[in-house]
């Protein structure tokens, strides 16, 4: 299904979107963010890493921050972690919340994917990055989109 900037999703839905990241916030040091476009231009890994560093993402206290891409109409997601992830965490860290995302995905149930996402995400940087009384929220919890 094409849809445009901005009506990927309702209101509502980015609403229960930007819940979810603020509950797995609550649960981590980590920061997340989710970016939509219609279309990936290129190669998705590359795209996503422009995205990230473009959003300024890389520039966290702990290096933890994770961006969570769509692409609609290519039918196209990617998780992406900022170093700091990646140095503390198991090859392969991704792969179950890929798959969880991608059950919902192909029932058409993208809001849901991504919810259960961005849940999974918070639970499992919680053993690695915990939530600190004094921690603050380093990035927007808005959906980005281009």
């Amino acid at each position: 299904m094409k849809k445009g900037k901005q009506q990927f999703f309702t209101a509502a839905e980015e609403q229960e979107i930007i819940t979810a990241i603020k509950q797995a916030e609550k649960q981590t040091s980590g920061e997340i963010r989710v970016h939509i476009e219609s279309d990936c231009k290129g190669e998705v890994k590359t795209r996503v890493t422009q995205l990230f560093r473009s959003l300024g993402m890389e520039k966290t206290e702990y290096r933890n921050a994770v961006l969570f891409y769509m692409a609609v109409n290519n039918n196209q997601f990617y998780i992406l972690g900022d170093k700091g992830i990646y140095q503390a965490v198991p090859k392969g860290f991704w792969e179950d919340t890929k798959e969880l995302m991608m059950e919902s995905f192909q029932k058409n149930q993208f809001k849901q994917g991504l919810i259960d996402g961005i849940l999974k995400a918070g639970t499992q940087l919680k053993k690695y990055f915990p939530y600190h009384e004094n921690d603050r929220n380093e990035l927007p919890d808005e959906i980005s989109y281009q």
